[in-house]
This record gives C-alpha cells, structure tokens and sequence, in this order.
C-alpha cells in the first residue's frame, strides 16, 4: 500500500510515461485516434490497479503483476477479446519500455494472448444482394451512380476506402478489370463483371456530368458528389443502410457486409482460396480462410434445416 504523496508520485510518473508511450506510437507508427486511446485507457487502468495493490509505478512491473491484473479482469466478467486487447497494450508497452532505455527487461514477454475464437464475418445471400443492387431508383442521376456504386463494390470485393477513391484510368474497359491499390499500397488487378462495368458505362455516359456539372470534366475520381469531391465513407454508409431498407433487408448492413459476400459467395461456388486471397488483397492466406468456416457454417445451417435428423 501507497501513502498519499507515494500515490500522487507514482501517477504523475504513470502519466508521463504513458503520454511519452502514446507520442511514440504515434510518430513512430502512424496508430490512429481510436487506437491511442484505447491503449491509454487500457494502461492507465492497469496503472491505477498496480499502483492500488502492489504500491508501483507501471515502470516497475512484474510478470506476476500482470497475470494478476489479468486474471482479476477476467474474474470481474472481462471477456477473452478485452483480455486480448488488454494483453496487447501492455505487451506493446513493455516492449516500448526496453527499447526506449526505460528498463532492461520484458516483464510480459512470456505472458500470452489470450486465445480467441473466430468471429465469422457477416454476410448476406445471393438473393439478397440481388434486392440491394437493384434498390437504387435507376431513373434519376443518382441512382445511375449508386447501383453502379454497389455493382462494383459486390464483383470487385472493396473495401468502401477503396471504392470511393476509386480513379476513372484504374478501369480497363477493355480487358474488364480494375485497378486497386489497397493496404499498404498493394496492388491488385480484379476482374469487374459484366453486369458491373455496364452500370459504370452507363453511370459514365448518362449520369456523371450531370451529378457534379462541369467540374466534372476535370476530375478523375470516378464516384463524384453534387459538389464535384469524391463521396465520403459516411455518406455512403448511410445510402447502403437506406437501401437495406427498401430492398426488405433485415439483417444489420454495411459496406463490408458487400465485401464478405463477395467472398462467401466464390468460396461458396467452388472458388479457389488463393485466388480468393488475391481478389481481396489478404497478405496471408490464414486471413481468407476465415471463409472456409462461412461455407461450413452454412452447410452445416442447411443440413440442419433440411435433414430429417438434422
């Protein structure tokens, strides 16, 4: 146990370290807000526990100290994703600690994650996705550029960052593929559709000068606003979820969910997972066999539904 002084030293030095920590990750790493913040939340909760239980600053923490600290989350109904990224943002620290000088040793170098089960990611049916696409109303401007929107967003399988920066002289119409540069500024060349490149056709012709008038001209994005910018990540978040509506989609719907169709369903009608790997961009292939379970969760779900005993 800490006196009040010890207590109000030992936070002043948790603090400093923490926003030292903090600043590094940021310069050093690029980490984003949310993630910043997550890892301060995390260290200062783990800060105030060791400072509570064993009277020490986080500079001078033990192994012991953080499976105890571990284990009383777990105790209080932490779940193992929390624990996960508990385990990680102290981990993170530590190792922060012994490169930046600040101690010799790794005091969570044998503590492990803790194991996680595969979360499957969510998708829609087939059927589904054909009552989204033909959601938007094709008789206005707008809709001509949304359907060819969600067109190449269910064939080329993007991520929605890489669909609303999408640039006209990444497509060859000729050929029938699309340009992408993706995480970490891989690229990949994916196969459109003809379905999808009819709509970019027509939303080229009929409806793109018209949405954002003669800057239009000027531009090279693809999907323009009224404005003349491209279209935000909110902005389209909102249309799609609009959409879900009208096409009678009750399930919880964002862009993604388009993306992990798009995956289910080749994995679903035989496609091979490297191939599957390479339309996605996944640097690993542990990362796309996540839709070899989605294929087994439905097999499993008709087998259920149709089978005598199932």
């Amino acid at each position: 146990m800490t006196d009040q002084a010890d207590s109000v030293r030992i936070d002043a030095q948790n603090d400093a370290l923490i926003a030292l920590f903090l600043q590094n990750q940021m310069l050093e790493r690029g980490l984003g807000r949310n993630t910043l913040q997550a890892y301060g939340s995390d260290l200062r909760l783990f800060a105030r526990w060791l400072a509570t239980v064993a009277g020490c600053p986080l500079v001078a923490s033990q192994r012991d100290h953080i499976l105890d600290y571990l284990a009383s989350r777990t105790e209080s109904g932490c779940s193992a994703r929390t624990s996960g990224r508990i385990t990680s943002s102290i981990r993170r620290f530590c190792a922060w600690l012994v490169s930046d000088g600040h101690r010799k040793d790794d005091p969570s170098a044998l503590v492990d994650t803790p194991r996680l089960g595969r979360q499957l990611p969510k998708s829609i049916s087939e059927s589904d996705v054909e009552r989204l696409l033909i959601a938007p109303d094709t008789t206005t401007t707008a809709g001509i550029r949304d359907r060819a929107m969600l067109e190449l967003l269910y064939a080329c399988g993007l991520r929605v960052s890489e669909l609303i920066h999408v640039q006209i002289d990444q497509i060859n119409f000729n050929l029938g593929v699309l340009r992408i540069w993706g995480k970490g500024d891989k690229e990949r060349l994916v196969p459109i559709g003809e379905s999808a490149l009819l709509w970019l056709q027509r939303y080229l012709q009929d409806a793109r000068s018209a949405i954002a008038g003669e800057g239009a001209a000027q531009q090279n994005t693809l999907f323009l606003s009224p404005r003349g910018g491209a279209m935000t990540r909110q902005t389209f978040w909102y249309k799609i979820k609009r959409y879900a509506v009208r096409a009678g989609i009750s399930s919880d719907l964002s862009p993604h969910t388009l993306r992990h169709a798009f995956a289910t369903h080749l994995v679903n009608n035989d496609a091979d997972l490297r191939v599957v790997q390479l339309l996605l961009g996944h640097s690993n292939l542990s990362t796309t066999q996540i839709y070899t379970h989605v294929a087994n969760a439905r097999l499993k779900a008709l087998h259920a539904a149709h089978h005598p005993r199932g």
